[in-house]
C-alpha cells in the first residue's frame, strides 16, 4: 500500500550527472502523487539545475555546515524522505528529522569487488532504476520518458553567436571529466576529432580550456597558410574546432549540447545532460565502465576497450593508470560511422 504523503524531500548533494539522473524520480513523484509538495536538497553550486526544474516546489542548499540545513529542513514537517545520496550527512538529516525514509542501494560491496578485483556481481540495472527503488514506498512508476534538464530562457545560446563555420551545424565534444583515467589523452583527442571530420564545438568547464585551446590551434588551417588550407580541402578534411570550454555557464553549455547534431563525451555530467535532450551519444569510457551508468533513455554507442582484464580500475576515475600503460584509452579504436 502506498504511503499517503503531502510533503516529500529528495536528497542528492552532487554531482551534475547524478542530479540529472534524479529527474525521472522528481517528475514521477510530482505528477503521480496528487497535491504533493516536493522539495529537493543539494549543494549550493548546483542551484541553477534545481531552480529551473518546474517539478520542484522548493529547494534547500547545503552550504558549509550541515547544522543550519537540518534546522531549515525540520521546519518543513516532511512526511517522507527519498535519500538518493546515502552518506553520513544524509543519515544525520534523516535521524534529526525523524520521519519515514528510504535510501537507494549503492551496492558498495559489489562495486568494491568490481573495481578492485574485477569480480562482477553488479546487477544489470541503471542507477536511475535504483533511484526508483528508493521511492518505492510511494508506489510511483517510471514513466519511461527519460531524463530532464530545463534551460532558463536567458541561457539559451543562439547559433548566430557561434563562428560562421559552426552556424549550419556541429558535433559537440564534451572533453572533460572528473578523474584523469576518464579522459582521452591529447593524441587520442586529435585522432577522434580527425575521425569526426566535421565542425566540432568543445564544451566543458574552465578546467578544460587549456586542452580545448590546444585542440583548436592544432586544427587551425589558417595557421598553415593558404597551401595547408588547400591541401586539407583536397584530402577531404573538414574538422574545424571552436573551443567553448569555460566560455559558457552550465545551462548555456547544455543549450549548445541540445543544438548539436550528435554528441561525443566522456563519462561526465554534460554527456548525461545530452541524454536528457535525447541526443545520439558516442560515449567514451576508460578506467570506468558503463554497466550501470550508460547514457539513459536515448540512443548511444559505446567507445571502450573491452579487451582488458584491468577494467574497471575505479568507480569514479583515478589520477593515473595503476598499471602504467593506460591501454583503456591509448588502445581505443574509433570505428564509428557518422552519416552525412
Amino acid at each position: 500500500m502506498a504511503l499517503k504523503v503531502k510533503k516529500v524531500l529528495i536528497i542528492r548533494f552532487s554531482s551534475i550527472g547524478d542530479i540529472v539522473w534524479t529527474t525521472p524520480v522528481v517528475r514521477c513523484i510530482k505528477q503521480q502523487i496528487e497535491g504533493v509538495e516536493l522539495h529537493f536538497c543539494t549543494k549550493k553550486q548546483y542551484k541553477s539545475m534545481v531552480e529551473a526544474n518546474p517539478h520542484i516546489d522548493k529547494a534547500h542548499y547545503l552550504k558549509e555546515k550541515i547544522g543550519p540545513l537540518i534546522e531549515e529542513l525540520k521546519k518543513e514537517k516532511f512526511n517522507f524522505i527519498v535519500d538518493l545520496h546515502r552518506n553520513i550527512r544524509t543519515a544525520m538529516i534523516k535521524f534529526r528529522l525523524g520521519v519515514s525514509s528510504k535510501a537507494y542501494d549503492k551496492l558498495r560491496v559489489k562495486r568494491f569487488l568490481f573495481t578492485n578485483f574485477q569480480i562482477d556481481f553488479m546487477p544489470n540495472c541503471h542507477v536511475v532504476d535504483r533511484y526508483f527503488e528508493a521511492a518505492s514506498p510511494l508506489s510511483i512508476k517510471n514513466d519511461d520518458k527519460g531524463l530532464d534538464y530545463f534551460i532558463p530562457e536567458k541561457d539559451e545560446v543562439e547559433m548566430a553567436w557561434l563562428p560562421e563555420t559552426h552556424q549550419k551545424g556541429y558535433v559537440a565534444y564534451v572533453i572533460g571529466a572528473t578523474g584523469w583515467t576518464k579522459i582521452l589523452p591529447f593524441k587520442k583527442m586529435v585522432e577522434l576529432c580527425d575521425r569526426i571530420n566535421r565542425p566540432i564545438l568543445l564544451v566543458g568547464g574552465k578546467e578544460d580550456f587549456e586542452a580545448g585551446d590546444k585542440l583548436e590551434k592544432f586544427f587551425n588551417a589558417d595557421a598553415g597558410g593558404p597551401e595547408m588550407e588547400a591541401g586539407l580541402k583536397e584530402l577531404g578534411k573538414k574538422t574545424v574546432i571552436f573551443n567553448g570550454c569555460g566560455k559558457f555557464n552550465l545551462s548555456q553549455s547544455a543549450s549548445l549540447v541540445r543544438q548539436a547534431q550528435v554528441v561525443f563525451g566522456h563519462d561526465t555530467g554534460l554527456t548525461h545532460i545530452a541524454a536528457a535532450f535525447k541526443k545520439t551519444i558516442f560515449s567514451i569510457w576508460g578506467g570506468t565502465v558503463p554497466n550501470n551508468f550508460y547514457p539513459y533513455g536515448t540512443k548511444f554507442f559505446l567507445l571502450e576497450n573491452t579487451k582488458l582484464d584491468c577494467r574497471p580500475c575505479s568507480k569514479s576515475g583515478r589520477s593515473k593508470c595503476p598499471k602504467g600503460h593506460f591501454k583503456c584509452m591509448n588502445d581505443l579504436v574509433f570505428d564509428f560511422y557518422l552519416p552525412e
